[in-house]
């Protein structure tokens, strides 16, 4: 497996990560690309990808893609899900089905941290499912919890 940077032809896997992102719990209906898409909440983690500020890495197993990770700063008056700071960007990252629990996920987070660090990017938060199984990850990688909501956390790392 090889962890590379994101770009604009990127957009389509990346999309489909965000899907899977969106998707991690096998117990909810999925929710279609089409409609993670044009969901204004789910929508601007991509949108006009890729925004100057924005990067990203994406993990290939044989020249194919298996899982994305990415950057992006959003504002307070726009904030996402995980939202601490207009200058902390928020991840986004996703695997492929079949690929999880294979270390691709560990991969990313240390390929999009390395490409943060490189930009001279401080922090980088989060928002977690509280039962995504991805959460005890960002905490063995050393993200901190910083804010509870309903079902979240929100999580920050400094790089």
């Amino acid at each position: 497996m090889i962890v590379r940077p994101a770009g604009r032809s990127d957009f389509g896997f990346l999309a489909d990560m965000l899907v899977e992102a969106v998707n991690w719990s096998p117990e909810w209906k999925r929710k279609s690309r089409r409609r993670v898409l044009a969901a204004p909440n789910t929508a601007h983690y991509l949108a006009g990808w890729p925004l100057e500020d924005d990067l990203g890495v994406v993990a290939e197993s044989s020249g194919e893609p298996v899982g994305a990770a990415w950057l992006r700063f959003f504002s307070a008056e726009a904030p996402g899900y995980g939202f601490v700071a207009a200058d902390v960007p928020e991840l986004t990252i996703g695997v492929v089905a079949s690929w999880r629990g294979r270390g691709v996920g560990r991969a990313l987070l240390a390929g999009v941290e390395a490409s943060a660090r490189g930009c001279g990017i401080g922090r980088i938060s989060l928002s977690v499912e509280r039962k995504n199984f991805a959460r005890e990850l960002y905490l063995a990688v050393g993200y901190e919890v910083v804010g509870r909501g309903v079902d979240s956390d929100t999580m920050v790392k400094v790089l």
